[in-house]
């Protein structure tokens, strides 16, 4: 079993890279998913956030997270208060699904903020994604976020060189799809040789 950590800079290509862990048989967590998952309607999460925000965070009835993520962005008090009721929910996910682990399984656990959250000593591998800031800005303006937006959130995370400086392995995603497959590659050849 291996438990590998994930991680890189907003647009830098963590998802993808991501996919074409799965596709060589890694077992993939995304920690924005389950953070997500820890607040949908219906969960005790989301009566939580509710009752602490209010309901002008909601939007047909479900959170609207980007309205969310404007308030906390602004007032570390509300982001304290968010995050005290989605990361212990997080933190057992991601416990149960190592706990699932058998044999050679590996598990690859994509979570942006590693850095930041002090988490690297809890992996064995630590893995991350980067890629030029040209090319950070360009995927993310396709993906409808504006400038100020992206500037804000690039701000808020760990630098390229706070990253590099925890990391196993250094993908560069600046070329194309075939060049991050092949780094993709050769890093789980080398992880799954090293293990055998």
């Amino acid at each position: 079993m291996r438990v590998i950590a994930l991680t890189g800079g907003i647009g830098c290509g963590k998802s993808l890279a991501a996919e074409y862990f799965a596709d060589h048989g890694a077992l993939v967590i995304d920690a924005d998913q389950l953070a997500r998952a820890a607040i949908e309607r219906g969960s005790s999460g989301f009566d939580e956030v509710v009752a602490i925000f209010g309901d002008t965070i909601l939007k047909d009835g479900e959170i609207d997270r980007r309205t969310l993520g404007e308030i906390v962005f602004k007032d570390p008090s509300k982001k304290a208060a968010l995050e005290a009721i989605i990361h212990p929910w997080v933190r057992s996910e991601f416990e149960a699904a190592v706990a699932s682990l058998t044999g050679n399984q590996t598990l690859v656990y994509e979570i942006p903020l590693l850095f930041e959250s002090h988490g690297a000593d809890r992996f064995e591998t630590v893995i991350t994604v980067e890629a030029d800031m040209d090319k950070r800005i360009s995927r993310l303006r396709e993906k409808g976020l504006h400038l100020s937006e992206i500037q804000a959130r690039m701000a808020a995370q760990a630098s390229r060189e706070e990253r590099v400086s925890i990391a196993d392995f250094v993908i560069e995603n600046s070329g194309s799809k075939d060049d991050l497959l092949r780094q993709v590659e050769n890093i789980w050849e080398a992880l799954t040789t090293s293990s055998n």
